[in-house]
């Protein structure tokens, strides 16, 4: 089969290394246009664009795909017999998805039809879920709407933040892809249509990452900042300046009254200590915060954070 990839980050270069290792024949891999990064503002290319670089295999980068009949003939010309997208960050228009004999396939971060949309794994994260999974599909003109073809199921841990997640995931991704890829070509690929209990994962905004001290549990808080690890880390405030949470757990063997820590406002400071740690009261349960990060500072561990930063007993997080 001649095969087109369309992706963009590391996920998407996980899938097309594994095809290019499962020895099918790449004509072309589409990416986003590089982009300015870092004080310098230098464009960096993505990985997938690395990638093929590195294995000289053609390199597309069209601003947009729609309304785009330049873009759109250049892929008719090269007469692919499958288009493989893996977080392209795009939607393609139905004129691109005709264009395969075998159609678009797609590799998504989630069990379908639950998260359709752009941040599947975050969003497992973030509520918590005790599994998801990763799902090949033939793509049609809704958001991850079409018919399923394989599926594979993973536990999540309760600790695992969505870098730990997305990097499992992008590997089992590349993996089913392969094997889906094996199927069509062997006429064997089921195909199965989606039901109409879905769930939608938008893509995450900066207002989520504030931490809600008033109404939100130690688990819950837990679940954000496991959710926006690396992403942007979820925040909260201190005496006015800005603090972010990178890693935390829920307090169980402490030592504390619970009657009297009643009393306080959630957000409340129970112990600072150098050598024990912080421990904040929430709406139910205590939270332990493991990796911290100040203003204008970077990430630490919380013991070496406390040695050069004060923060106090019973003060209140904003």
């Amino acid at each position: 089969m001649n095969i087109l990839f369309m992706g963009t980050p590391d996920f998407a270069k996980e899938s097309l290394e594994a095809v290019y290792n499962a020895g099918h024949k790449i004509i072309g891999v589409v990416t986003n246009p590089d982009k300015p990064k870092g004080r310098g503002m230098k464009l960096v290319a993505s990985p997938v664009k690395e990638f093929a670089v590195e294995k000289n295999i053609p390199i597309y980068q069209p601003v947009k795909v729609r309304k785009n009949e330049e873009f759109i003939d250049e892929i008719k010309s090269l007469n692919p017999d499958i288009i493989c997208v893996v977080a392209y960050g795009k939607i393609l228009p139905k004129e691109i998805l005709d264009i395969p004999k075998l159609g678009c396939i797609n590799v998504h971060g989630s069990l379908l039809p639950k998260y359709r949309g752009a941040a599947p794994i975050q969003w497992a994260v973030l509520n918590g879920d005790k599994k998801t999974g990763i799902t090949t599909m033939y793509m049609d003109v809704g958001m991850d709407t079409g018919d399923m073809i394989l599926k594979e199921e993973v536990e999540i841990g309760d600790n695992e933040t969505t870098g730990e997640l997305w990097e499992r995931l992008s590997k089992i991704g590349g993996n089913l892809l392969v094997e889906t890829l094996k199927q069509i070509e062997n006429g064997t690929a089921p195909r199965e249509k989606q039901g109409d209990d879905f769930t939608v994962a938008p893509m995450l905004d900066k207002e989520i990452a504030k931490i809600d001290w008033e109404n939100k549990t130690a688990q819950e808080i837990k679940n954000l900042v496991r959710g926006l690890n690396p992403i942007m880390g979820a925040y909260t405030f201190l005496n006015g300046k800005k603090i972010k949470f990178w890693k935390v757990n829920i307090a169980e063997n402490i030592e504390y009254d619970e009657e009297n820590v009643e009393i306080f406002r959630n957000g409340t400071v129970l112990i600072s200590d150098q050598r024990d740690g912080l421990f904040i009261k929430t709406k139910k349960g205590i939270l332990s915060v493991l990796e911290i990060q100040g203003e204008n500072a970077k990430r630490m561990n919380i013991c070496d954070f406390l040695r050069g930063n004060s923060i106090d007993e019973f003060e209140v997080f904003e």
